[in-house]
């Protein structure tokens, strides 16, 4: 079994890539920024994994058209090069706010998409292109929707919180209420094995999160007690902190109204029809087993 892998220097593509290897199966990576990236195409690919695409920018300073280049564009003429080749599986890594910016209760995959940013709508826009097309006997079609990815090596808001923490700055956003899903990487990689090695899995779109889901404050908490530190929770009016963050809208501030939503929203992921499809009870990893590995390697 070999594997083909746009994005493969990636963060999730490294790891993929090592995840692969340790069960044999081949990888090969291919840069879709080469003017001849046709030719890299291999027909004796078992699957293509479509990681490449244009990142959501929390700073808001990307042209809106460049999303839609990368994101849609680049993945229609990906999959038409699919379609034409013998590999079996596309996988198409979107992400769940291709659908939702905010979710009220749980988020599925038959919800209807109604994403507010360029990222967002450029991720729809070639899902929606994707699942018109009509599939020739013996391929498949994945649209994978993960949540927030974290892991080793992976730089973000987990980081941000983390710096916090281990500073000892007191975290003071604790009068926000929320529940969060989280993806690891470990969980990540099982999942797309799996869904390789399954040749009975129907295509269709799935959701990809942990099983368990966590408030930010007992994220800060799961951070403080893995650095042996007394977690400190600070709830000052909620109200004031978001007049505060207007600021960061204007000044090069580390906190901004795009980053207060992403650590104080709800946002929870159902993963219960990948699940289902393979016949799991669990993922490997918990939610909480999965963080600490990820914090741990903030120190290192």
């Amino acid at each position: 079994m070999t594997t083909q892998i746009t994005g493969a220097s990636g963060f999730v593509g490294q790891n993929l890539t090592e995840y692969f290897s340790q069960y044999g199966v081949a990888v090969t990576g291919f840069s879709l920024r080469k003017s001849n990236w046709q030719n890299q195409l291999s027909n004796e690919a078992t699957a293509l994994i479509h990681l490449a695409g244009k990142a959501h920018d929390t700073s808001n300073t990307s042209k809106e058209d460049e999303y839609f280049k990368v994101n849609r564009d680049l993945t229609i003429q990906l999959f038409q090069e699919f379609l034409n080749s013998n590999i079996r599986d596309f996988f198409y890594f979107s992400s769940v706010k291709a659908v939702a910016d905010t979710v009220e209760g749980m988020l599925t995959e038959d919800v209807d998409g109604n994403p507010y940013t360029p990222y967002g709508k450029s991720k729809l826009e070639a899902e929606e292109y994707l699942l018109a097309q009509k599939l020739p006997q013996g391929k498949r079609l994945f649209i994978i929707r993960p949540c927030m990815i974290h892991g080793p090596g992976n730089k973000g808001n987990l980081n941000l919180l983390y710096k916090v923490v281990d500073k000892g700055i007191p975290w003071p956003l604790a009068a926000f209420h929320n529940q969060r899903s989280f993806l690891s990487i470990d969980n990540l990689s099982f999942l797309i094995h799996q869904m390789v090695a399954k040749e009975e899995l129907p295509s269709g779109i799935y959701n990809f999160a942990d099983d368990e889901v966590l408030s930010t404050n007992e994220l800060v908490t799961l951070i403080s007690n893995t650095l042996g530190k007394k977690p400190k929770l600070w709830r000052i009016s909620a109200g004031l902190i978001k007049g505060i963050v207007k600021a960061g809208d204007v000044l090069p501030l580390p906190l901004n109204s795009e980053r207060l939503k992403k650590l104080t929203e709800s946002y929870v992921v159902s993963n219960a029809k990948i699940k289902q499809a393979l016949g799991l009870e669990k993922l490997p990893l918990t939610a909480q087993e999965g963080l600490v590995k990820t914090i741990r390697s903030f120190g290192g």
